[in-house]
């Protein structure tokens, strides 16, 4: 597991461009006196530093002492967070809503009620226009506290108004916390188990949607009434590897986007996470053009302005058009191609390091062996896969399994047969222990477990009885993983033709495009 400083003061100082440095210098000089001058001193010294160590901030910062750091640090972030408020104020709805909200109760402390409900009413039409209930709720809140205290003109109908408001937020509010929810436990569960491996993890998954989702889910209107219902159905469709609903839930989350469009700025993340999931059921349909087509429309939101210049949304870019254009690789067969990126991956995930969760590590790491294997190169493909199998993490057991059985193949085509048969075993049981077993994967550990007493010329009729027996199962959904996480179908074709992978599936890509 890589070292990360956890530092947070740090970090965020790293996190910052050169108008933010500049403009936190500036805002530090004017709300600081003589007295901050350690906390400024203390910035410069963080920006100096390559990687955080506390024993050489010190050792050259002799003004600042050890007692005094903890204190200094969380002075600068404030500082540096409030400076970041003031720029930052333009490009975010809460942040402008919050401010508006401040506006009022400074009014209202200093006596100007009436002035303050008309702040509050310019904010509740801004809320509503963005959807941003939980606000609503405490603008109507304020505004019923400030009419059941002062007797104003509208109070004759304002107080029927104003309970039926509430009400109706609050049902919104408490549908899309459930549905909101749903969304976040079915991710979980993915993340932490991978896909449907049976009918029993299936049985698991649907018995949990039908208890918590609310009846007339799919009547609600409404942007996040909509978004979580069709993120949850998603989710759903992807653990039941059912690619077909997978894709077209993917495409009305993606589509909710087009209804509404103010909100792509809005929830930026959530379109970004759409528009993965859209490009991975593409994938997973074996639809390159389509594929292709929708990577280069996700490429050019990169470039927008409220993406570069937002720490977050640039690394989940990142991500997810890269993992996207390893996918496309993988269908046209262009593995050559697809090892030139592997420069510039590496690279950008040195820079994102600190900011990157372990899963998302681990799942470029598995796709950059991918393309190794694909390319013949199995020293490679060995290298990544045991950074996957020596991380500690309970995260992503499909990927844990699949990692292991692609080094045992990965070895096998090496040659290393003094290794595979305590490989087998050790894999194995892994697997067995996850109750991670497969028809394809047992039918590949006989396989393998037999080619060690097998000759020569024995070698291609096995091969062909591996790839006939591996072939019964692909219009199983439950084994489906196997042929997503591994191509084992093109490998046996390469074995049996004594050609490359690379050629098989490139001559496969261009009969689907014909």
């Amino acid at each position: 597991m890589p070292n990360r400083s956890d530092d947070t003061v740090f970090l965020l100082i790293k996190s910052l461009e050169k108008s933010e440095k500049r403009n936190f210098k500036l805002y530090a000089a004017r709300n600081t006196g003589g007295t901050d001058l350690k906390v400024i001193q203390l910035f410069d010294a963080l920006d100096k530093m390559k990687h955080y160590d506390e024993a050489e901030l010190l050792r050259k910062n002799k003004r600042i002492s050890k007692t005094q750091l903890s204190n200094l640090k969380a002075h600068l972030q404030k500082l540096i967070l409030s400076s970041l408020r003031l720029i930052r104020q333009s490009d975010n709805i809460s942040l402008q809503l919050n401010e508006q909200m401040d506006f009022a109760r400074i009014l209202y402390n200093k006596g100007f009620y009436i002035q303050s409900l008309k702040t509050l009413e310019k904010c509740k039409e801004q809320a509503i226009a963005y959807h941003q209930f939980t606000y609503l709720q405490q603008i109507l809140f304020f505004e019923k506290k400030i009419e059941a205290l002062y007797i104003t003109r509208s109070m004759q109908y304002k107080a029927d108004e104003l309970q039926l408001q509430s009400m109706q937020v609050n049902e919104k509010l408490a549908t899309i916390s459930q549905l909101s929810g749903l969304s976040l436990q079915l991710y979980g569960w993915y993340i932490k188990n991978g896909v449907a491996r049976n009918k029993k993890d299936e049985a698991e998954v649907k018995a949990f949607l039908e208890k918590e989702l609310p009846s007339n889910a799919g009547k609600q209107k409404g942007f996040y009434e909509e978004l979580y219902y069709y993120q949850s159905l998603n989710w759903y469709a992807f653990i039941r590897q059912d690619f077909l609903q997978h894709y077209r839930y993917s495409k009305k989350w993606v589509a909710i986007f087009d209804r509404y469009p103010e909100m792509i700025e809005v929830e930026t993340a959530h379109y970004i996470k759409g528009m993965h999931n859209l490009m991975a059921a593409y994938f997973d349909l074996q639809k390159a053009t389509e594929l292709s087509e929708t990577i280069d429309n996700f490429e050019k939101f990169t470039r927008r302005k409220s993406v570069i210049h937002n720490d977050i949304y640039k690394i989940l870019c990142f991500q997810y058009l890269y993992q996207a254009k390893i996918n496309l690789h993988f269908l046209e067969g262009t593995f050559n191609e697809g090892i030139r990126l592997v420069p510039h991956l590496e690279e950008q995930l040195k820079i994102y390091e600190p900011y990157l969760d372990f899963h998302r590590v681990l799942v470029f790491y598995y796709k950059i062996a991918c393309l190794y294997f694909g390319n013949g190169k199995y020293e490679k493909t060995v290298t990544y896969l045991t950074k996957i199998i020596h991380w500690k993490t309970d995260l992503r057991n499909d990927l844990q399994c699949y990692a292991r059985l692609l080094h045992l193949i990965a070895h096998y085509e090496l040659g290393h047969f003094n290794l595979l048969e305590y490989l087998i075993k050790s894999v194995y049981r892994f697997m067995a222990k996850m109750e991670n077993l497969s028809g394809v994967e047992e039918a590949m550990f006989q396989f393998l477990r037999k080619s060690f007493s097998l000759q020569p010329k024995e070698l291609t009729p096995a091969f062909k009885s591996l790839l006939k027996e591996v072939k019964k199962y692909e219009a199983d959904r439950f084994e489906s993983r196997a042929f997503i996480y591994l191509d084992i179908i093109s490998w046996l074709e390469s074995k049996i033709s004594e050609t490359s992978v690379q050629d098989i599936i490139k001559d496969k890509f261009r009969f689907r495009s014909t």
